[in-house]
């Protein structure tokens, strides 16, 4: 395995700012900071350098973001951008990297549906576009069993999401809504007790038994199975093909208009990642759970790392349709008045990538860039 070429610093990333959904985090999956690194990855040996000096890169510090992870641990974004540098930053909360992408402080960001949706629709269409995805699937909703033994078990059970309006607050919502139970959407009280429960600190509250299970994504879903917890239920198990959208891959329309090309050869490394973790799956897992423990300190052990692993997909597709669908959600539960997403994606520079390597193309769902 290739060894990390990229050495870090800090980088200031602006306030949050309030936004549609509240303080809606991404799919914050646990990580304990903010952290921001602005070292200059070295660049390639006699590389050429593309329009912009550098390109600074959001994620987050968990394995839906797996293609940041391994991209940069890997170097393989640096080798597709040549003597144009990679800068990184981390984010523990989806507000917060959208603050970033519209201060600048980053330029391109991998983050989960709701703070995209969000972020677009506060901007009145001005901030971002989604230019590609990244991964689907990974997250779970796990239960105590001596608690709870069926779906229908849960009514009258406290229930713990991430946050509230949250990628999986709503899914959870929108379940709730089709069983023909009532909560209210803010409160949370109702037939099921919707709890919103940091992340960070869900499997302990898991363990205390003040929630009897938690609809959450990975790898929060695997430490409950590893304190006694069943999985009750696999949210891909209620979409079409199991797939829904979980990290998008977002850019500045600034930044877009202005470097182009360096857009284009982000894309392609995280097409080239993706196509490597696919294809050398343990080599990937061992590669993101380092770049976990460079970044936390605390690498993930095997028995929750190997089922979180298992149970999200890398790809190159946003899975558009998908993304319309929570949007509704997100309206049917009253957590938002239903967004105009018109607009939303690019993927013409990804397509131009796929095409260029011979992969079938993706679609917008109809909500591209006229």
């Amino acid at each position: 395995m290739p060894a990390s070429p990229t050495v870090r610093r800090s980088l200031i990333a602006a306030a949050t700012l309030p936004l549609l959904f509240g303080a809606l985090a991404a799919c914050g999956y646990g990580s304990s900071a903010d952290k921001s690194d602005a070292d200059k990855a070295a660049p390639a040996a006699n590389g050429k350098k593309l329009s912009a000096d550098s390109v600074k890169i959001g994620y987050f510090p968990n394995l839906t973001h797996a293609t940041a992870l391994v991209g940069v641990q890997e170097g393989l974004f640096q080798k597709e951008l040549g003597g144009t540098a990679v800068k990184t930053a981390t984010f523990n909360a989806g507000p917060s990297e959208i603050e970033a992408l519209n201060a600048g402080s980053i330029d391109i960001g991998w983050i989960g549906p709701s703070p995209a949706i969000n972020g677009y629709t506060k901007s009145k269409g001005q901030s971002l576009r989604i230019i590609g995805g990244s991964a689907s699937g990974g997250v779970k909703l796990v239960v105590n069993p001596s608690k709870v033994t069926s779906l229908d078990g849960l009514k009258g059970k406290k229930i713990a999401t991430p946050q509230l309006g949250n990628t999986q607050d709503v899914a959870f919502l929108n379940w709730i809504a089709d069983k023909g139970w009532k909560v209210n959407a803010q409160s949370g009280k109702g037939d099921v007790d919707v709890v919103r429960t940091d992340n960070k600190i869900t499997p302990d509250a898991f363990k205390s038994g003040s929630i009897d299970g938690a609809w959450v994504p990975e790898p929060t879903a695997s430490k409950l199975v590893a304190e006694g917890g069943k999985v009750l239920l696999d949210e891909s198990d209620l979409w079409p093909d199991k797939q829904f959208v979980i990290t998008n891959i977002i850019v500045s329309q600034k930044f877009l208009k202005e470097h182009p090309d360096v857009v284009e050869a982000v894309l392609r490394g995280s097409v080239k990642t993706n196509e490597w973790i696919v294809t050398h799956p343990d080599q990937a897992k061992a590669s993101a759970n380092a770049a976990l423990k460079n970044l936390s300190g605390k690498a993930l052990p095997a028995d929750i790392l190997d089922p979180a692993w298992k149970s999200i997909k890398i790809l190159d597709d946003p899975l558009a349709a998908s993304l319309q669908s929570q949007a509704d959600h997100a309206a049917k539960s009253g957590l938002l008045k239903k967004p105009d997403l018109a607009g939303i994606y690019d993927l013409d520079p990804l397509n131009q990538v796929l095409k260029s390597l011979g992969r079938p193309q993706v679609g917008d769902a109809g909500l591209g860039v006229k």
